[in-house]
Parts: C-alpha cells; structure tokens; sequence
C-alpha cells in the first residue's frame, strides 16, 4: 500500500463561528482560532480543517458564499487567516479549507449578473429553466424543504437550488465556471493551503434532461438524486480539478459524497491518485434515519453499524482510503446519539469507546471540536432557541402539513437538528464558557460548567488524554494506519470487535458499545498480548471475559505466527 502523509495524520475540525469570539461580537473568528493553536497541539492534531470563513450573507452559516476570495468581517481579515496559517505551520500542523463550489449566495456577483437578463454573459454560470404547466420544471425537493426552483420575476424563468433558495447551484458544464473555480483554487493553494474538504462534491454534475424525481418519503416533492448525485461528469471534473490543480500541490482532499457506493468511492478517492484523497460517506449516519427521513428517534442499530462500517473497510481495502468520523457540523453529538449521557461516567466511558472504535480502524481520523470533550447535544428548549435554516424550514413544513406535531417535531430537532454540533465550544465552566464576553450567537449548552476543556485538561482520565492517547498510537504503530481489518462476532448485539493485522504484528480491539455488561472470548492468541489502551483503565484479560458497560480496549500482539 501507498504511504502517504494524509493517511497518517489526524484532523481536527474547527466551526470557526462557534470556535473562540477575540472581539466580543459574540461569534468565532479567525483570531480565536490562532489563540487556541497550543490547545489542539497538546491534543495531537495534525490538520485543522476549518468550515467556511468566507464572506457570505451567512444564511446557512457561511455555506453561502458571496466571495471566495474575501474573509467575512465577522470572522476577521485576510491578513489574520495568514497569520493563523503561519501560526499553524509554525507549530507543525497543516491547514485545510472548506471547498464550496456546489452552489453560491445569490448575493455573489456572478448570479447577480446571471439574473440581470436571459442574454447576460453570466446567465449560463447557473442553471436556469422555464416552467411547466405554470410552476416549476419539475418536482424536485430541496435539501432544506420546498421546492428545488425558485422563479426569478424580471427574467420569467426559474433557477435551480438544491439546497437553500438563496444557495443557486452552479452549472459545472460551463467550462468558464470551472476555470473560474480552478483559479480560485490555486490562489489559496499558492497562499499556503495543505488541501480542500470539498462540500456536497458529488453533486455537481447535473443530467442535461431533468425529469420528475421519485416521490420522497414524508414530502410532497421528488428527489434530484437520480439526476444530480454522482451525475454524469462528476468524474470527468474531478480528473480535470486534479490536473489542472490539485496535482501540482501536496494536499490533502477529502469529498463530501452523498449517496456514495463502495463502488463510486473507488472512483472518487482511487488510488491511482487521479480525483480525490478520500471521500466522506453517509451510510453509517443514515442508519437512524439519515438521508430517507431525517426527523425521527431512532436509535443506531449496533448489528448494522458493524455491517456498515465493515463493508466500507474491506470494500475500499487496498482500493481507496477511508475517511473515518462520527461527528461533524452537521451530525449530532455522538455521544448523545449512539452512546449514553446518563451519567457522568457512562457519558465519559462511552465517549471512549466510541472513539476507540473509530481510531483503531484503517482510514483517516476526523475530530470535530469538542467531541474531544464528550460534548453533548444542546438543551434547546423551544423553537426560538435553534438558528439551522435546515430545521426551521423542517419544522414550519412538517407541522404545517400535518404531518408531525409541533412538540413531537421539537423533540427530533432537539436529538437531530444540526445546532447540537454548534454551540460553543466550552472552554470554561466560567462566564458564556470562555467563547466569549459578549451574548453568543446561539445558546450554550447548559453543562458546560462541568463539561468543559479546563477540566478535562486538568484530569489525566478524561476523555480529552484519551484521545491523545489515541493520537499518539496512531503516529506510533503503522499497525493502526495501514493493517488490514477482519471483523469479530458480526451479530453480537453490544460487542464491536476487530482484528487489525500488518506484518508480524496483531491488534485485538474489543468494544462493547451498550450500557449492560457483555460477554466475549477472547481469542487465546491474545492472552500474552499488550494492553494498549483502555476505556475502563484497569482491564485483566482472561479467555472469559464479562465486559463492563462501555468498556473497550485494544490489545497488541507483537509476535504472531
């Protein structure tokens, strides 16, 4: 297998806008972000991956660019992001950026000339429709509720929008948007960047003929996804952006890929090198729901999830390269999602072993802020309370309708909504947790006054040392980054348990992801083994073992014949 620096690195993703407030606006910035550099050093980070600091109108938080070339006022200035660049690289860490090239602002100077007539030079930089029968020209829902088109009055005709209204998508067909983009790309590249997270990638490619889509479960529109997930050329662009740019620079990219096959990562993420590093899957967050219909209470089956993560393991073996996460800005907390905040301790032990059964696999692991700490989801206590323009616009839709009712709908945003990754990051169990000295600009969880990164930072058993730990083995034992994966007992209900296998050497990792005590055999290879780590400390293996609640574990054989 190919070694390279993106498969061995861990990063660490930073949601500026809820990072660390510098200027008391109430609201992350770029300076925030340098001031806590020795922070993620002491965790171990390799790359910081920060979401969207662009300047944007900001109606779905920055994922809404009007400039890719310009930082957002509220987040600071140029001159700040190259401090916080140089900064970066000064303590050893890379630096990677959010690629939004689905979709723009509508307040972005190319749609505003795209809008102006039907002959402007710019209109075919997005895509635009007439209507059928008096309305839209098809059914297509949006991402964020409603339709996929919205009229434009002066013009008579309608443009697509996958996501928000005011998120026009562009027409990647026109070779001048993708030169545009390409030049955009290396201006950052030649400025310092070590690689793009590219958003929403695979959706960039459009079919030419856009017919009514299957109906979506729950909604009264179709789905794009047939003619605009993995579409036609995406692979075709992919390979031109990676001629024309990301081959002349040492990146590292990684795609958010909806809809993505074991079959289609192959093609993103080949190992050939000709598209993408990696690409970001959904199959294991969809299990409660996900994609099909978001806003319910489902649970992760553990079965399923051992399926599922499995299958992405051995499918991309040697093939392609794994991008390993649980959490991001728009995931819940793992930790209030698959495991247990009961208590202190469950909340801390099964944030453990959460994280130890991501990072002992093959892949990249990718850290969102705070889930170093066991954050949890937020305590939101009414509608007022959220600002994600995905759950407000679900639940004026959904209630509207009739098909849920409102408290019923409060409860799946309050477990689902994409909020609960974007409180504040709790530094301090002191005033607005050390985010800031003014009113932030959503609420704080309310227990950051005892979940909080100067406690955790303070006490060698927290979750924080154990994800250090974890760091620190991965840097330590190629073992970890490029061993191969068997899976253990597939139809355990509680027990996660693996085999990671390179050379001479064998990893035993054992976690039982539920709160009742479960029993195993431990293969008896293992019994002279060493304990590399431990989400309960203390462990004695024996060919017998009862496993405590969220009690997980990898064992090394450094011998095996």
């Amino acid at each position: 297998m190919n070694k390279a620096w993106w498969k061995e690195c861990v990063v660490y993703q930073i949601y500026p806008r809820s990072f660390q407030d510098t200027n008391g606006d109430g609201i992350g910035d770029l300076p925030g972000i340098t001031a806590r550099l020795p922070y993620l050093r002491r965790l171990g980070a390799d790359v910081l991956w920060i979401s969207p600091f662009y300047q944007s109108p900001g109606r779905d938080n920055g994922y809404d660019i009007s400039d890719y070339q310009a930082v957002a006022p509220e987040f600071g200035t140029l001159a700040d992001f190259d401090e916080l660049l140089a900064q970066a690289h000064r303590q050893g860490m890379k630096l990677v950026i959010d690629l939004v090239v689905n979709h723009t602002s509508d307040q972005h100077p190319w749609f505003r000339e795209s809008r102006r007539s039907r002959d402007n030079p710019f209109r075919h930089y997005y895509i635009w429709r007439d209507g059928t029968d008096g309305g839209p020209p098809n059914n297509w829902g949006s991402c964020f509720s409603g339709s996929s088109w919205k009229l434009d009055e002066a013009t008579g005709q309608y443009y697509l929008h996958t996501f928000g209204e005011f998120q026009p998508d562009l027409n990647w067909d026109n070779p001048a948007v993708r030169q545009e983009i390409y030049r955009m790309m290396r201006w950052w590249c030649d400025r310092g960047v070590d690689g793009f997270r590219m958003d929403v990638i695979s959706m960039i490619s459009k079919t030419a003929v856009m017919p009514d889509g299957p109906r979506n479960p729950g909604s009264a529109y179709g789905s794009f996804a047939p003619y605009v997930v993995n579409g036609p050329r995406v692979h075709e662009y992919l390979q031109e952006m990676n001629r024309e740019v990301l081959s002349q620079y040492d990146l590292l990219t990684v795609g958010e890929c909806s809809g993505l096959t074991v079959e289609q990562a192959c093609r993103y993420a080949n190992a050939e090198g000709t598209e993408l590093n990696m690409a970001f899957q959904f199959e294991h967050m969809d299990l409660d729901g996900g994609e099909s219909f978001k806003w319910d209470l489902r649970k992760i089956d553990v079965v399923e999830l051992k399926r599922v993560l499995s299958k992405w393991q051995t499918g991309l073996a040697g093939r392609a390269w794994n991008s390993l996460y649980w959490c991001n800005h728009d995931q819940p907390r793992i930790v209030s999602r698959l495991g247990d905040s009961s208590t202190p301790e469950m909340r801390e032990r099964s944030a453990k072993a959460l994280a130890l059964c991501l990072h002992m696999m093959q892949g990249t692991p990718y850290i969102y802020q705070g889930e170093e700490l066991a954050m949890t989801n937020a305590s939101f206590r009414s509608l007022e309370d959220f600002r994600d323009v995905e759950s407000l616009n679900a639940y004026r839709e959904l209630t509207e309708s009739g098909q849920m009712e409102p408290e019923e709908m409060l409860n799946c945003l309050r477990y689902k909504s994409r909020d609960n990754a974007r409180t504040p990051m709790q530094w301090t169990g002191g005033p607005q947790a050390g985010f800031t000295a003014a009113e932030p600009w959503i609420g704080l969880n309310e227990n950051y006054r005892t979940i909080n990164a100067q406690e955790q930072t303070e006490r060698l058993d927290s979750v924080f040392y154990f994800y250090r730990d974890l760091i620190r083995l991965r840097h330590r034992y190629e073992l970890i980054v490029y061993g191969d994966y068997r899976l253990l007992w597939p139809e355990h209900r509680q027990v996660f348990a693996y085999i990671r296998a390179l050379d001479m050497q064998r990893l035993l990792v054992v976690c039982n992801l539920s709160g009742e005590a479960a029993e195993i055999r431990v293969p008896e290879e293992y019994a002279g083994g060493e304990l590399l780590i431990s989400s309960c400390g203390d462990v004695t293996i024996r060919p017998v073992m009862a496993l405590r609640p969220w009690e997980a574990f990898a064992i090394l054989q450094e011998k095996y014949d």
